[in-house]
């Protein structure tokens, strides 16, 4: 299996993509540290990564936008299985306001998590993961084409992949590979529940929606040994939704 002996950290792993993830690795053989806000959903996704073959998992009460809960899951992670392999930076949050309503607060929750975050946990992994590591940013096609009333996410994703690529730059020295994906239209409740599609201002081809599987197959690939040579990649995984004319 790809990833005996290794040990993965999916944040936001207790549900959608992010579940799927964590169930992917843990079917490979990975050790999985579900990291999530909700305390009773990471359980309950340990629960289910073990079902799914991981030979071992735990669930870290983690606000990716607080430095001091990363750290801490970091060293959990280090305390209980000695190392850390992989960790894909899932964790997200939309609001959904045109600009002129938008506050500093609302950019400030949203980039918390969907950039810092990030940037928190690929600190952490520098400073404590070994050469054969892989980092992947779960970014979105937003990051390249959005619509209305989504700005600091999309701003916070667009600014995610510039982040990919100056970790790529300083983890190719140490031996780590960083990379991005960017997920399309995704079968989980933050596409069903985005006010601009039940409005119908989003239109949604039943053909572009992915499931969270398709995705965390992906995410799989950049993190194992046959993407040994991506290195500051962002792969679309949209159903070829953006290649429309």
């Amino acid at each position: 299996m790809r990833f005996s002996n290794r040990v993965a950290i999916v944040t936001g792993g207790a549900s959608g993509i992010g579940l799927a993830t964590a169930k992917q690795f843990g079917a490979e053989g990975a050790r999985v540290v579900v990291a999530d806000i909700d305390e009773q959903q990471a359980l309950a996704a340990v629960a289910a990564v073990t079902s799914a073959g991981a030979p071992d998992g735990w669930g870290s009460v983690c606000d990716v936008g607080d430095e001091t809960q990363v750290a801490a899951t970091v060293k959990g992670t280090l305390k209980r299985f000695g190392r850390i392999d992989i960790v894909v930076n899932n964790a997200g949050l939309m609001v959904f306001k045109p600009l002129v309503e938008l506050s500093r607060d609302d950019w400030q929750r949203i980039l918390n998590v969907d950039l810092l975050g990030a940037f928190f946990f690929t600190q952490q992994a520098f400073l404590h993961m070994q050469p054969g590591g892989a980092i992947v940013n779960v970014s979105s096609i937003h990051a390249v084409e959005t619509e209305t009333h989504v700005a600091p996410y999309a701003a916070a994703k667009a600014a995610l992949l510039s982040l990919t690529r100056s970790a790529a730059l300083e983890g190719k020295a140490k031996g780590i590979r960083v990379n991005a994906i960017l997920p399309g239209a995704v079968d989980t409740p933050m596409l069903w529940n985005n006010p601009n599609v039940k409005s119908g201002e989003e239109k949604i081809d039943p053909k572009d929606v992915g499931t969270p599987d398709a995705i965390a197959q992906a995410i799989a690939f950049l993190a194992a040994d046959e993407a040994s040579f991506v290195q500051g990649a962002a792969l679309r995984v949209d159903g070829g939704r953006l290649a429309h004319i």
